[in-house]
């Protein structure tokens, strides 16, 4: 049975970093016999349907085969479309979510954090932003913005102790129509 899955590469194509064409990971997706696969944007969120391999599985392959044959070295974080859906419906932010979607980020995580990371993050925030922590997935909310807020992606793993990386609201509902259609 194939599985659709959701892949989002941390930080590539950000400030001239870690440059790669969607369609050379396209390219990489078929050459590792995986089907359907579409992209979203330029800054590494990609479809496709593969079998029943794991998400850490194919996190490994993806990380693996991208810096061999693209080299790119850099963390690939995989969700299933089930799962997809789930971090949609396990929104702890839904009136932002409908007011200013912009400003919610999800940050899908390699591993969930422990409460007291959880509480270390929480306790670190010294303006209006707002997290929750479920499981691997981090929501963030922004009132004031992101560009200025203190609440950065290295504070966020730093206090969480895992890498991770974040799409605002309106890209995670994107890719839930990208592989629904």
């Amino acid at each position: 049975m194939m599985t659709i899955h959701i892949a989002l590469l941390r930080a590539i194509n950000v400030g001239g970093r870690n440059r790669v064409s969607m369609a050379d990971l396209l390219g990489l997706l078929t050459a590792l016999g995986f089907t359907r696969g579409r992209s979203l944007l330029q800054s590494g969120n990609l479809v496709f349907q593969g079998d029943g391999r794991s998400s850490g599985e194919l996190e490994r392959l993806l990380e693996t085969e991208t810096a061999e044959r693209l080299g790119v070295h850099t963390d690939f974080l995989v969700r299933t479309a089930e799962e997809w859906q789930a971090v949609i419906a396990g929104n702890p932010f839904r009136d932002e979510a409908e007011r200013d979607p912009s400003h919610l980020v999800v940050m899908f995580l390699k591993g969930a954090p422990a409460q007291e990371d959880v509480d270390a993050l929480q306790a670190a925030i010294q303006g209006p932003e707002r997290v929750q922590v479920e499981g691997t997935h981090a929501y963030l909310v922004y009132p004031a913005g992101i560009g200025r807020s203190k609440l950065t992606t290295s504070l966020i793993e730093g206090k969480l102790g895992a890498r991770g990386t974040g799409r605002n609201w309106n890209t995670v509902l994107k890719l839930a129509e990208l592989f629904a259609g």
